[in-house]
């Protein structure tokens, strides 16, 4: 397990603790992105990638309050930028009474910690323009990397695990079947 000191408007200070999902903590992550969610979307969407070939262990990261309960998750699974292998970040979500408390930045990070040790060099991730370049994402538009669909390019990000030895590719990124994309 990791811990993470954090700054934010409720925890000052206070550590996170992050590990691994195991088998057992499926209900819990569901409940968690239901509780983040407005529809069951995503959810289903990490049930189904949990069944995909695209799943990687260890690369579903929980963020535990103190009495050792998943609060916060965040999951990185296999996609590809043109015939590069990478990694897609979706879903992050945190139960709405731990939202803006730094559970999903802690759950986050280990994800990404946890792709570098595994020798991962690439993410991408569809998501809010403000709150992901916390982490090192930048506009991939920037870098020539593109999806299939129309979305604000500013929402579109990727980031190099290890940009002195491997930049960032350039092609369309190809998402695990269960996405839809």
């Amino acid at each position: 397990m990791t811990t993470f000191n954090v700054t934010s408007h409720t925890r000052s200070h206070s550590p996170w603790t992050t590990r691994a999902e195991t088998a057992a903590d499926a209900a819990a992550v569901r409940e968690i992105v239901l509780a983040a969610f407005d529809a069951p979307g995503e959810a289903d969407l990490v049930d189904a990638l949990r069944a995909d070939e695209a799943w990687i262990d260890g690369l579903s990261q929980l963020a535990l309050a103190e009495d050792g309960r998943p609060v916060g998750h965040a999951l990185l699974t296999r996609c590809h930028i043109g015939d590069t292998p990478a990694l897609c970040l979706a879903p992050v979500a945190v139960l709405p009474e731990y939202q803006r408390t730094g559970a999903g930045s802690a759950a986050t990070r280990a994800a990404l910690d946890a792709a570098r040790r595994r020798g991962e060099r690439f993410v991408v991730v569809l998501g809010h323009p403000d709150y992901y370049p916390r982490f090192g994402f930048g506009r991939a538009s920037g870098y020539g990397i593109g999806l299939t669909i129309e979305v604000p390019e500013e929402a579109l990000m990727a980031l190099a695990l290890d940009p002195e030895r491997h930049p960032l590719p350039s092609g369309t990124v190809r998402y695990a079947a269960p996405f839809g994309i």
